[in-house]
């Protein structure tokens, strides 16, 4: 199996990859089905369920609009943010959903799209369950499951997920940390110049730059979005937008001290770059999910500090530094998790970490063991951290969880260029380390707004 950095990393829409980019993914999936399958001008009726964590904290996350996107033929990456909303609430004011797009249906919103807050599916926390009628005959069902960062896998006939990995055939194959680093040292090559190779067994090498530079650029100005839109996020929480004031209050302090010097202040713009991407993700808006929306801030803002501060970040730099990211978030995606129903915070923040770590490592000129250490030391602190969304919403601890996430990676690069590489941890090693914490974490710190932070705050 291989995985592309472009399945990392994807334009979507916020709160939540794998609960709204990976519910809109299935719904639609769901839907090609019954076009495929030549059935779908004789449905007259569709259900869906939503089990687990999805269930859980589904309203919150936007799981329900996503579903009726997905269904109307929406996909994340051009979705409307702004019309998306209206029509989510027209068709639940007037009971009427165009399946595909075209075929309009009738649609109960109390028992068409049901969120199980209690029950969940055996094999996974983010499971959904769609049903077709034809009249009173069922003419389909399908069951599918959102296991992070917008994946989604269908299930087998025995209803566990069913893995299809991609059968593209790249010079370089690795799976484990350990295997990276072994082409890296085989073919004397730098991780990103290994994973630029796999990559162009699927496209050109013009075409992948092309690709990661759209990602940045879409990065990019989410951060400017977030840091010019003032306000309270959407839900019950009513949380202040922060990223427009601090904004304001940055460029006033640069001119102000321009000739002083705060050795902290870098850090200051790479929280604020953070929060900025959260907020816009929180509301809903177009971002790129990183390898999840939860911990999407994250990579942004490390790259953002990379072009800002560090002299030489130029495009080519800007595409070694995703290619290094994509590389590390290929191996916990291909071992062991990147969703927070799954293993909690610490395989969304704690992965995010990891990978903008070892990019920035590589950009600043450390050898492949000296990102693999980079990688290991920004997951290694974030062994542990649970998923404890209040409210449901993406917001708090979410979003200050990635500023501080993103001063902790580069805090690990640099730290990790100091050393020779050399180290007891290895990232294999970390990451089998969170794999069995997330399945020692009980179900209430997991995603589900049952533990922790979530019971604690009071929602207002």
């Amino acid at each position: 199996m291989s995985v592309s950095v472009f399945d990392l990393f994807s334009i979507g829409i916020g709160p939540s990859s794998s609960h709204t980019v990976g519910p809109m993914r299935a719904a639609g999936r769901f839907i090609s089905t019954l076009a495929e399958a030549g059935v779908l001008d004789r449905v007259t009726r569709v259900r869906s369920e939503l089990f687990g964590s999805l269930g859980a904290t589904g309203h919150g996350h936007g799981s329900y609009n996503a579903v009726l996107w997905g269904l109307e033929g929406e996909n994340p990456e051009t979705v409307d943010t702004v019309r998306g909303p209206e029509r989510a609430t027209l068709v639940k004011a007037t009971g009427r959903l165009r399946l595909g797009g075209s075929h309009e249906i009738d649609f109960d919103p109390d028992h068409d799209l049901v969120l199980h807050r209690r029950r969940s599916l055996p094999f996974h926390p983010n499971g959904m369950t769609f049903t077709a009628w034809q009249g009173s005959e069922v003419v389909a069902e399908r069951t599918y499951y959102s296991i992070g960062g917008g994946f989604v896998l269908g299930a087998d006939s025995s209803g566990r997920p069913e893995l299809r990995p991609d059968a593209t055939s790249v010079p370089y194959p690795f799976r484990t940390a350990n295997e990276l680093l072994a082409q890296c040292e085989d073919h004397s090559m730098s991780i990103s110049a290994v994973m630029m190779a796999n990559e162009c067994a699927r496209r050109s090498e013009q075409d992948v730059r092309a690709g990661l530079l759209r990602l940045w650029s879409t990065m990019a100005d989410c951060i400017a979005k977030g840091c010019a839109t003032p306000g309270v996020l959407p839900g019950g929480l009513k949380v202040r937008r922060r990223a427009a004031e601090l904004h304001l209050r940055l460029v006033a302090d640069a001119g102000q001290f321009r000739h002083a010097v705060d050795p902290l202040a870098a850090m200051d713009w790479v929280t604020l770059w953070a929060l900025a991407v959260n907020e816009e993700n929180a509301s809903g808006g177009r971002i790129v999910t990183a390898p999840t929306n939860g911990a999407a801030g994250i990579i942004p803002a490390v790259l953002q500090y990379a072009v800002r501060f560090v002299p030489g970040t130029d495009d080519d730099a800007i595409v070694s530094f995703l290619l290094v990211a994509g590389a590390i978030g290929s191996i916990y995606q291909q071992t062991a998790s990147i969703s927070g129903a799954e293993v909690g915070c610490q395989g969304e923040v704690g992965t995010a970490c990891s990978m903008a770590a070892a990019a920035l490592a590589e950009i600043l000129g450390g050898t492949p063991r000296q990102v693999e250490n980079a990688a290991e030391i920004g997951m290694e602190h974030h062994l542990g951290l649970t998923c404890d969304p209040v409210g449901g919403l993406v917001q708090i601890p979410c979003i200050e969880r990635n500023a501080v996430g993103s001063v902790q990676a580069i805090t690990a690069a640099r730290l990790a260029l100091y050393g020779d590489g050399a180290h007891t941890v290895s990232l294999d090693k970390v990451i089998k380390t969170m794999m069995e914490t997330g399945a020692d974490m009980k179900v209430k710190y997991k995603e589900t707004a049952r533990g922790g932070l979530a019971v604690n705050i009071v929602e207002c």
